[in-house]
């Protein structure tokens, strides 16, 4: 009997060729689509999860607060993770982790890294970052100890132990290799290269790690198991009035702190890198979309379709088929097809796979055959095959076979309604997915083209680390990469737009006349810096070697600072008064503001001071004819002006947009993913549509015979199905403006949702779905009609 019923599917796929292959391959997309969005949101959820006692790892996060501003970031100051293990039983570790770069020089080679990180001993007793060679215990204990990762020995040692080599950091500091770490997971907030024992500050910077006011690393604390973190929490007010000095009270400055689980780090606004938590959900929620879409496809044409075997249920049952193996054989045909689709998905979820990762700019997953994935396929496939047979295999199992062998069953206007509804749901799906497109384009393309109010075009950065050797023959350098052809002007500086910034505690003379304690961003340059960016200064003037003052006694502030400090104009805050790390002065100028940052954050307050002594990056501006030659010729001259650093560059504008990678490919990822569900969709409409036209292909060749025109005809076979993309469009567009507009309000400066937006989404939904119906209308309306109705 299975035999037979196996038989019998085969031969109905076979026969009807074309809605079986618009089945499956719909289908197919379907699971293909929902299985590595699932991967991904997966991935992004499963941060630090491999560490076995993440749930008693807590993130410290200080809230620094002054008389006019709160700032909220994830770093503590570096000995408030030893105070807290020391003051709290129920902190079993504390760890700092200190972000770096550092060159390395191996034998007669350098190599810049960029990620280094510098940590206590207890890195390896709080989390799960085995080691393969050294002792966990000892690796980080002695000043001068580095671990390294497999890769990093590999690129430095090839196949020879690195244990108890020599690396050279920084020209200058002998460090020898003790251990040798797995690489971190792709699932890992903690990235590194090297691992440097953080005793080895106390060597290099003395009095570096005592320092309470420096807020500059991370600190992790491992809980007892069972530990109430809330009572925890609650007793840092008190923590912090022990610790901090009454000077730093008196000067206006608090400091609040928050212990976060470490699970919870990963989706905070404030982590560097994380991942963004309404882009999860809107992830989430595509791909339950194109898994509805690719069901509702199924369903519409299975049951639409069943109608046509009435005569073969009449015929079976007069032979002796009771209801039961009915209902068996049509959820089993079903159920058979989702299963073709099934083996079709796992094969393009294979081969999709490396392109996936490479789009999401991540190893998300290597294989379907882990956490599942094949498991929740299948089910679901069985799921929808169950769903789509319930109609031929309940309804149609339980007509009476004389009336359907006399040609009295005739299709369900419920059923027709149905369909009709289950369109307009795939539709409504595509349109907030195609305004949504638009949209996130849209926003994406304002932040790229907004005028920054500084020059990043053609600034090509040199990063030197702060080398002291560079430091010292800055100016040398300068003149001689300032001669070489087309290039246009150079400056150095501690931060550059889009590079990040330091932070100061100051205090600034604010509109009353008094000082004002502050939290303010600092840019340390050099005289040159503010002309060569084309930052426009708006009150007072810009930084000269001109007034000997200035190197030392004087700043020049933004709009946002000069605001902050109540001044309606920026003439106002001209002459007033700075205090800044021992430094006392005047404001002698006010830029415009501009974005050192991306554009989802507004403006914060800057200061900027002549400091060279703290540069680490030069910047060139060069000409835009023969870059390469020009390049080239920076090029030489470093080697010969700085033989002991790298010619590591890069470009501003770059820079700057990597501050988007991640909107950058959430927008790749979304389009791809509503191409796939309006492509769903318009298989499931071709296959209606072709059903429909099959159906009245009697209709159509009597009203060819009376004179029917072409057009006529494709326009009566195509408005039924314009008009519920219409209806679609109703429901779609409240729902496209109410999520578009809960995304955008992640960003600080963002595009308004025009209603061309909504027209035009609906416009291309018009027209797929004109093209898709009238590919079929067409192919009916000029068809012969003698042939037609012959067929009847």
């Amino acid at each position: 009997m299975i035999k037979n019923y196996i038989k019998i599917a085969f031969r109905n796929l076979w026969r009807h060729k074309s809605f079986s292959l618009i089945n499956i391959v719909g289908l197919a997309i379907g699971l293909t689509a929902f299985v590595l969005i699932l991967m991904y949101v997966n991935f992004e959820l499963s941060y630090d999860n491999f560490h076995t006692k993440a749930d008693q790892i807590y993130r410290v996060n200080t809230n620094i607060i002054s008389s006019n501003d709160v700032m909220k970031e994830p770093v503590t100051s570096a000995p408030m993770g030893p105070a807290l293990k020391a003051d709290f039983p129920e902190v079993v570790e504390s760890t700092r982790i200190f972000g770096d770069k550092v060159l390395v020089k191996v034998k007669d080679q350098l190599f810049q890294e960029y990620r280094m990180i510098i940590a206590d001993p207890s890195l390896f007793k709080t989390f799960n970052f085995p080691l393969i060679k050294g002792s966990a215990t000892q690796a980080l204990k002695n000043p001068f100890s580095v671990v390294l990762t497999e890769t990093t020995a590999k690129k430095y040692f090839g196949s020879a132990d690195p244990l108890g080599k020599t690396l050279v950091f920084d020209n200058k500091y002998p460090v020898t290799v003790t251990g040798i770490a797995k690489d971190a997971p792709a699932n890992s907030q903690i990235k590194f290269d090297l691992i440097y024992s953080v005793s080895s500050l106390d060597k290099e910077y003395p009095g570096r790690l005592s320092q309470w006011g420096n807020f500059g690393n991370f600190t992790f604390l491992l809980l007892k198991k069972g530990t109430n973190a809330s009572l925890l929490q609650a007793q840092m007010p008190a923590f912090l009035k022990r610790h901090i000095s009454e000077s730093d009270r008196k000067q206006g400055m608090n400091y609040a702190l928050f212990i976060e689980p470490l699970k919870d780090t990963y989706m905070d606004p404030k982590s560097y890198d994380g991942g963004n938590m309404n882009n999860i959900y809107i992830f989430s929620i595509i791909a339950l979309f194109i898994l509805l879409i690719a069901a509702i496809n199924f369903i519409n044409l299975t049951t639409a379709r069943a109608t046509e075997r009435a005569k073969e249920v009449g015929v079976r049952k007069v032979i002796g088929a009771d209801r039961n193996q009915l209902i068996w054989q049509f959820l089993g045909e079903s159920i058979m097809i989702c299963l073709i689709a099934f083996v079709f998905a796992v094969l393009l979820i294979t081969l999709l796979l490396p392109l996936f990762n490479q789009v999401a700019g991540k190893e998300i997953c290597h294989t379907i055959f882990n956490h599942g994935y094949l498991l929740i396929l299948l089910c679901i496939s069985v799921v929808i095959g169950l769903s789509a047979g319930v109609y031929p295999a309940l309804v149609l199992s339980g007509f009476k076979p004389v009336v359907i062998l006399k040609g009295k069953f005739s299709t369900s206007v419920k059923g027709a309604w149905l369909r009709k509804a289950l369109v307009i749901t795939q539709f409504t799906i595509s349109i907030v997915l195609i305004v949504g497109t638009l949209v996130v384009y849209k926003q994406l393309n304002f932040m790229r083209s907004q005028s920054l109010g500084f020059n990043k075009d053609q600034i090509l950065t040199i990063n030197f680390a702060g080398d002291q050797a560079v430091l010292k023959s800055y100016q040398t350098i300068k003149n001689e990469i300032k001669a070489v052809p087309n290039v246009l002007s150079i400056t150095m500086s501690a931060g550059t737009p889009g590079g990040g910034s330091s932070n100061a505690y100051s205090e600034l003379e604010n509109r009353q006349g008094t000082m004002q304690p502050v939290n303010i961003n600092l840019y340390d340059v050099d005289y040159d810096y503010i002309p060569a960016y084309g930052m426009k200064v708006i009150a007072g003037r810009t930084f000269s070697s001109a007034y000997g003052t200035d190197s030392t006694k004087a700043i020049v502030v933004n709009e946002a600072a000069a605001k902050s400090l109540g001044y309606v104009s920026p003439n106002d805050a001209i002459g007033k008064r700075f205090s800044q790390w021992g430094r006392d002065g005047k404001i002698i100028g006010v830029v415009k503001n501009f974005h050192y940052r991306s554009l989802q954050q507004n403006v914060e307050p800057l200061n900027m001071r002549v400091n060279p002594a703290n540069a680490e990056t030069f910047s060139v501006k060069i000409a835009a004819k023969d870059m390469p030659g020009t390049i080239a010729a920076i090029q030489n001259k470093w080697k010969i002006l700085v033989p002991q650093r790298p010619f590591n560059y890069d470009f501003v504008d770059k820079n700057f947009d990597r501050q988007y990678a991640n909107e950058e490919r959430f927008g790749k990822l979304f389009l791809y993913f509503a191409v796939l569900a309006i492509f769903i969709s318009c298989l499931g409409l071709l296959g209606l549509a072709s059903y429909s036209t099959i159906q009245r292909t009697r209709e159509i060749g009597i009203r060819k015979v009376l004179g029917a025109s072409v057009v006529s005809i494709v326009s009566m076979l195509s408005k039924e199905f314009l008009l519920l993309v219409i209806a679609a469009s109703v429901i779609a567009f409240p729902l496209a403006w109410w999520g578009m507009h809960t995304w955008l309000r992640d960003f600080a400066y963002r595009i308004n949702i025009s209603w061309y937006v909504f027209v035009f989404a609906g416009a291309i939904s018009l027209l797929i779905a004109f093209t898709t119906v009238c590919f079929q209308s067409v192919k009916a309306a000029l068809a012969n009609p003698v042939k037609s109705l012959k067929s009847e």
